[in-house]
């Protein structure tokens, strides 16, 4: 699906993938994984995650910030975004 981003963590850092532009921005260290997409709402996610010792739990990412910060046109990247799925490396 080409109007599919992923998203996908590796050690402490998450990755949010779309159109050839790969976003990382920091995480927790005892992040273990994502493991559901709750929610997409253009540039809201709510996902659950398991962290190193706790039960999964419900977390949340606010990409709008994080694209502004990188100067990219929040409105152009995120407007064609329909779905987010969870790759797991």
């Amino acid at each position: 699906m080409i109007n599919e981003a992923v998203l996908s963590n590796n050690k402490e850092f998450t990755s949010f993938m779309f159109n050839g532009h790969n976003i990382r921005f920091k995480t927790s260290p005892r992040l273990e994984r994502y493991t559901k997409v709750v929610e997409w709402d253009h540039g809201y996610i709510v996902v659950m995650a398991k962290y190193e010792g706790c039960d999964e739990e419900e977390e949340y990412i606010d990409l709008i910030p994080i694209l502004d910060n990188l100067y990219i046109d929040v409105e152009e990247f995120l407007k064609p975004i329909e779905k987010v799925r969870i790759e797991h490396v």
